[in-house]
Order: C-alpha cells, then structure tokens, then sequence
C-alpha cells in the first residue's frame, strides 16, 4: 500500500501552501481585479468556499463568525483577522479585532475602513459562481446595516477575486500535484487488476466499492463516488452496470482529495480472452484517436484564451481530421469542479456564457475530459478519457504517466 503522510506533515503543507497563496497569488488577484479591499465572512458550519483556502490547516471552521479581511495599501497587501483572537491564525493575519469586549466585529470593520478609506471593497456574492458567492445573505445584511453607509456605497461584486485565488496554484502545489496523482493511481492499478477482477464473478459494483474502502483505508477521501462500467459486442449501453466478462472495455472515473488537492481521472482497462495477448487492434486504434484529440485540446490551450474559445477551436479541427468527440473539461484544484474556465459540458457542445468566458491563466490545473467515438466489433464505442493536468508556461504537462495506455487484464 502506498505511503501517505503523517497528519502532522499534512498540515504543515496545508500552512506552508496557504503562506504561498497570501504572498503570492492573494496580491496578483487584488491588483489585477482593482479592488481597495476584499471582505470574506463565514459563519460556523455554513462556510464560504473560499474559507479552507485561506485559513491554516488547524484552523477548519468558522468560530462564530470568522471575517478576514484583506486591503491594498499602495503596492502592499495586508491580511487583517477580525476574528476572535487565535494563535492559529497569528502567523498569517494582524489581528484588528483585539478589544472585543468593548468594540463588537461590525464596530471594527468600520474602524478598518475609516484608517484605509478604501474606495471599492468587494465582497462574495455573486449571480453565477458558487466560488463567488460565499457570503450569506445573513451576514451580508449584518454588514450592509451595521456599515457605515458612505462605505457600503462602495460595495462592489468581483467573481474573478475568489475564482483566481483559489484557482491559480501555488508552487508548493504545483510540485505536490504529481505526488497526489501517484496516490489516486494506485487506487486505480489495484483495482484495474487481475488480483480482484475475476471474469464471470466480479461487478462493476464490486470495484466501486472496492476503490471506496481502499480511499478510506488510507485516511483520505474521495470528491465524489467511483464508477466503474464497461461496453461489450452486443450491448448498446455505452455505459452498462453489472458482471464482468472476457472481452469488455472497462472505464472508472475516480477523485481523491489529498493535500488540500483534488484528483480527477477517468481510465480504461481490457478484459482479455483466453486466445488473446495483447489489445485488439480496434480499442488500441479507438484510443489513439482519442489521445489525438487529446494532443488537439491540449495545442488549443493560451494565457488569456477563454474556455469557449478552447471549445470551439478543438471541436473545429477534430471535425477537420474526422474525429467525433465530445470536450467536457472543467479546472481541478481545490474543488474537484473546481473555480476557472469551463471548456464545455458533456451535455452541451455550445458556447456557455459567463463560465466559459473565464480566461485561461499559467499555473492553473486541469481535469482534461473527453469522449472520441470509434467502430469496434462492429459497433461503435465510447472512449471516455479524463487527465489531471497542469498548465504551465512550458505548456501542458500530464501530472501521471500512462494517458496513452488501456491496462490489459489477462
């Protein structure tokens, strides 16, 4: 079984990812998005999105209402806590709420912007992002009555602060992307094998659960459940459910959560026949025009090219070469769907206002899914494909080896 690391190890990368975010990203986004100051506040239990990307690992709830707020000052960024006093969140925030026996939160956050005059503030709500639109409608009318009103006219809506902040990694992730890939992948390996897969016997279930206990056997979990399913001559279901036979296409799609990062990949296996060796030669042929268009999506791909404009480029050349395929691509970090451009839906091969407009930056991370069609025995098949990938100004990089391979089970 592969090693994860100790609690302790996990939480210092959590802290070390998060001091990375406020140094780095937290000061781009502000800049690039023109805002004075940004307010983000979370009730207990009912947390914004943004909350466990910009608090320390020991720290993983709102303690009654937990406020933070962050203002340009010049070219310098400050964090300020108006939280209750907590040794958790000392290294990364001032504190500015120190006196709470006698100034109550909203009295602060006033005080804070009466030393900054901040000309915009911003704050979490939004039309059409949840990574937006974190603030209650409670604290939002807490803010806005208790707000001095000369401020509160300054209130301004911006999606893209919480979208990039959370969206754009860290080097630390970045580096740890791959680590969290191996982790997924033995999950995958273990279960696309010959150890726990006997024809006639095994489910489709039966490896779903499988994949579910092995998640939970290594103190992790998964973002979403597993699926397994398969295609098979004679089957017109491109996704059936049941027992596993000699000669059947097998497709998981699988997510972790390790290191505060998500995983999201779709794979293929080949139960052999008894007669056979190696892969017939249709699925290897159906896969390498799916690893094509592949290769297409990924030369589509620019700093500052929406999704929709990824989409429609992608989907134009594939129709150019003769390939039928559907791109459903969707960012994958902190959330599996995870905040960043939308590159179509599976069920939708249009432009998608407002999420597909989103612009495409460096150091983002990606869940590359697709389908490509194919004739196989006769019939046509699906080849569902999805990568964890990142995308660097080196271009596209695949964070696990392998994209090109169908495991063969034999």
């Amino acid at each position: 079984m592969i090693k994860i690391r100790s609690i302790k190890e996990q939480y210092e990368i959590k802290d070390v990812c998060l001091k990375e975010r406020l140094d780095i990203i937290l000061p781009q986004v502000m800049k690039e998005n023109n805002v004075d100051m940004w307010i983000s506040a979370s009730k207990e239990y009912n947390e914004d999105p943004l909350f466990h990307a910009i608090t320390p690992a020991n720290y993983p709830t709102a303690r009654r209402i937990s406020l933070f707020a962050f203002v340009k000052d010049n070219d310098d960024i400050h964090c300020f806590s108006l939280c209750m006093p907590s040794v958790e969140l000392a290294p990364y925030y001032v504190s500015y709420w120190t006196d709470f026996n006698h100034e109550d939160q909203m009295a602060c956050l006033n005080r804070l912007c009466k030393e900054f005059d901040p000309q915009s503030i911003a704050v979490n709500v939004s039309d059409n992002f949840s990574f937006s639109d974190g603030l209650t409608q409670g604290l939002y009318e807490m803010i806005t009555s208790k707000m001095d009103k000369k401020y509160v006219e300054r209130i301004v809506r911006n999606d893209m602060l919480a979208i990039k902040l959370m969206e754009l990694r860290t080097p630390t992730e970045l580096e740890l992307h791959p680590e969290v890939m191996e982790v997924a992948f033995s999950i995958i390996e273990t279960a696309f094998s010959k150890d726990n897969i006997i024809p006639g016997i095994t489910t489709c279930e039966d490896l779903q659960w499988l994949m579910m206990q092995m998640v939970k056997d290594l103190g992790l979990d998964y973002w979403f459940e597993p699926t397994v399913d398969l295609q098979r001559p004679g089957l017109n279901d491109p996704r059936y459910f049941g027992v596993i036979e000699k000669g059947d296409l097998l497709h998981c799609d699988f997510g972790i959560k390790y290191l505060n990062i998500c995983t999201d990949t779709q794979r293929l296996a080949y139960i052999a026949k008894d007669d056979e060796d190696s892969l017939p030669y249709e699925i290897a042929a159906g896969m390498k025009i799916n690893n094509r268009f592949q290769d297409i999506v990924a030369s589509c791909m620019a700093e500052n090219k929406s999704g929709n404009e990824v989409l429609k480029e992608a989907l134009k050349q594939a129709e150019i070469e003769g390939i039928v395929a559907t791109l459903y691509s969707h960012p994958c970090n902190i959330y599996g769907h995870g905040p960043g451009p939308t590159i179509g839906l599976w069920n939708n091969q249009n432009e998608i206002p407002v999420k597909g407009d989103v612009l495409i930056s460096y150091d983002t991370t990606y869940a590359l899914e697709l389908n490509t069609k194919a004739t196989v025995f006769g019939q046509e098949y699906y080849f569902y494909t999805e990568e964890t990938v990142a995308f660097t100004r080196e271009g596209l990089i695949y964070l696990y080896p392998g994209r090109k391979n169908i495991y063969f089970i034999k």
